[in-house]
């Protein structure tokens, strides 16, 4: 058994052996606006439930024995998978976002479960070779009410996946799937009516309301702002890796400059990758404590009782700080100039956009080459209905698999 004394040294998180017990970041109690997995708003499908697990441990088990997210694996985040094995792709993003909604969700007392889920699930529905593939399957959908991968993860959990007797996708709760699909906060807004939404949103919301008009609860609100943190501080580490941009240029952006100068004059004699990858480290934990911070701030200041009032707040309750909004803000605008638009990047998406065009216009326009699975689902060619069969089957490849297909398609030197 641990000793008393280093037990609550542990527990204090400030190396003190009098602090008492529970005054950690990561042993805070569960908050009463936190969402309760025995109250529970249930599936679409009724289920008996597990005595074992809560039912948002079960969605997360779901997703991730679900084929959509093994196919992650190979699906890009910023590079095409063939450029190196040590660039994130998808599914390595998922684990990272998961892993930090779970260390804000414990310091908030929230539900850690469903904030891991929901952070599991979020990309589901990107199709391959990142952003470029999202906007060539959206130029190539423009006919038929376009393509956004928001909705498609929705389609991807509630109809694609097809592992159940009973029903088609995975059958989650209600708090996972509004979670995912509100993931930017209200859809329903004083601009925007249902009838604007993407259609798989649209024909979900007959069946099953999620209240797209409030925000998510509080569990899901954590995953989406876990994204932004994984998202642009790991994008660091990938352009520097990738040579991109020097470190020396992110030395002018606020904030992140000043953690990077101040990493490099405690450790002037390691070489780059470690100093790099520790001053990562420490803007993650700063945004990580910004963010619980604000979050704290926003319930003393709105009170609410449960993840119910959450939802119904005029503001979302899990927020960076307005400093904070701002220094991430100033890092996107320099991710964007410096890395997303470097012509290696460029030349990369350009190929992807291509790929993609020639796949989509073949299958649209010849159903028939299409594999047996998904011919038996398309109609005629040129239909909305073939297109929205063959928007699936493309955004579920994996960028290997997408290259692999284009050159058996159009590859005319594979005849010999």
């Amino acid at each position: 058994m641990e000793p008393p004394e280093r037990k609550e040294k542990r527990v204090s998180g400030k190396g003190s052996d009098k602090a008492a017990p529970g005054t950690a970041w990561w042993a805070t109690p569960p908050a009463v606006w936190a969402t309760d997995p025995t109250r529970s708003r249930g599936r679409l499908f009724p289920e008996e439930e597990s005595a074992s697990r809560s039912p948002f441990q079960r969605d997360r088990d779901r997703i991730i024995h679900a084929s959509a997210f093994r196919r992650l694996k190979q699906k890009t985040q910023v590079f095409i998978a063939h450029e190196g094995d040590h660039f994130r792709t998808r599914l390595t993003h998922s684990l990272e976002v998961a892993q930090i909604a779970r260390s804000v969700a414990r310091m908030l007392g929230l539900d850690e479960d469903l904030a891991e889920t929901v952070a599991l699930a979020h990309d589901l529905g990107h199709p391959p070779f990142g952003h470029s593939g999202e906007d060539q399957l959206d130029e190539c959908m423009k006919p038929f009410e376009g393509f956004d991968h928001n909705a498609q993860t929705l389609r991807v959990l509630t109809k694609l996946e097809a592992r159940y007797p009973r029903w088609d996708g995975l059958n989650l709760t209600w708090e996972t799937l509004e979670g995912v699909v509100k993931h930017n906060g209200p859809l329903i807004t004083v601009r925007r009516k249902l009838a604007d939404l993407p259609m798989a949103i649209r024909e979900y919301a007959k069946s099953h309301d999620l209240e797209l008009h409030q925000w998510s609860g509080p569990e899901g609100q954590v995953a989406a702002l876990a994204d932004d943190i994984a998202y642009n501080n790991h994008d660091i580490d990938d352009g520097l890796r990738a040579g991109l941009f020097k470190i020396e240029e992110l030395y002018d952006l606020p904030f992140v400059g000043e953690v990077f100068r101040k990493v490099r004059s405690e450790y002037p004699d390691i070489d780059q990758t470690r100093w790099a990858g520790e001053a990562v480290r420490r803007l993650i934990g700063a945004r990580i404590l910004d963010l619980a911070e604000e979050t704290k701030r926003r319930v003393a200041r709105h009170k609410p009782q449960s993840a119910e009032e959450v939802r119904n707040l005029p503001e979302a309750i899990v927020a960076f700080s307005p400093d904070m909004g701002e220094h991430e803000a100033t890092l996107k605008r320099f991710l964007m100039a410096k890395m997303y638009r470097h012509y290696k990047v460029a030349r990369m998406r350009s190929q992807a956009k291509r790929i993609l065009r020639e796949l989509f216009d073949l299958f649209l326009a010849e159903p028939e080459t299409l594999p047996d699975k998904w011919r038996d689902r398309a109609g005629k060619a040129g239909t909305p209905e073939t297109a929205r069969v063959v928007c699936d089957y493309i955004a579920g490849m994996t960028d290997a698999y997408a290259v692999e297909e284009h050159r058996r398609l159009f590859n005319l030197e594979r005849w010999a």
